[in-house]
């Protein structure tokens, strides 16, 4: 496994098992197990998905060392705020059945960012995170959070696949030290993501799937990745990508893929921001 070290000297594998759409407890526990099983030692979560508490059984039933653990949880914005990110600390602790928790993260870029912000520091400062960032944050109020807070974000995790690369975004990041971290590596398989062309045809040669490629074009550029899938094998495929390295003709011939486009939504729209405001009860 390869690691990166966050601005705080907080080592993290660069690759590590997602969660998200995983709510039923027997399932998410069964598979972050699978995970561990097959060498995975970092593991996303969130407040919001549901699952802290199966990912804390899974942990507690593998019997793995803590500190060879990485876990990383996110507070949903209908508890920001300074009293109310706390609570929800602890409550997430609990549920993940740890006595701290390696990364959490702000999970969008709404409401009360500053007292939450507030928040983890104390928690970052207290040794209850040992690192503390964003996640759907644009370049805009990543610089804006730095620049007002005595301890800036660790990481941002961001919707990043070869269709939107986010090079901007990641030239801002490594600007202020702030490590770029992926989600939805894989495009969800929007745009026939599994059977793209070129993404395929270098996996040929290697060997490989169009998802270890692109987990491998990931690492490359140095940006921590959390594939998720529930089917076995898929799991221990997506782990399978220290074997061979791209060069770097092909790494630029993936860089023509990008579109700059999101395959989601843009956390920009005002309509997406009402409507994770009518999420907050």
């Amino acid at each position: 496994m390869k690691y990166v070290t966050l601005n705080n000297g907080v080592k993290m594998p660069i690759l590590g098992y997602g969660v998200f759409q995983i709510p039923n407890h027997d399932e998410c526990k069964k598979s972050v197990l699978t995970a561990l099983e097959t060498g995975y030692r970092s593991i996303d979560t969130a407040q919001i998905y549901g699952n802290e508490k199966a990912v804390g059984d899974a942990i507690k039933e593998s019997g793995i060392n803590r500190d060879e653990l990485f876990v990383t949880t996110k507070l949903w914005i209908s508890d920001y705020g300074y009293e109310k990110a706390k609570k929800a600390f602890d409550e997430s602790l609990s549920k993940l059945q740890l006595d701290y928790i390696d990364l959490y993260l702000l999970h969008q870029p709404y409401n009360d960012i500053y007292g939450s912000w507030r928040a983890l520091s104390e928690l970052n400062n207290e040794g209850k995170a040992k690192a503390i960032g964003v996640s759907n944050f644009f370049s805009d109020r990543v610089v804006d959070l730095v620049s007002f807070n005595e301890i800036k974000p660790a990481l941002n995790q961001i919707e990043t696949h070869p269709f939107y690369q986010r090079g901007e975004d990641h030239k801002v990041l490594n600007e202020f030290d702030i490590q770029h971290e992926s989600w939805a590596p894989f495009a969800e398989g929007k745009s026939d993501f599994f059977q793209n062309e070129l993404l395929s045809k270098i996996g040929k040669v290697y060997g490989k799937s169009v998802a270890q490629v692109t987990l491998r074009w990931m690492i490359q550029r140095n940006i921590v990745v959390i594939p998720k899938s529930v089917t076995p094998s898929r799991i221990k495929e997506n782990i399978d990508v220290f074997d061979f390295e791209l060069t770097e003709k092909e790494m630029d011939s993936i860089a023509s893929l990008d579109t700059n486009t999101t395959k989601f939504f843009d956390h920009k729209d005002p309509e997406r921001v009402k409507w994770f405001a009518s999420t907050v009860k």
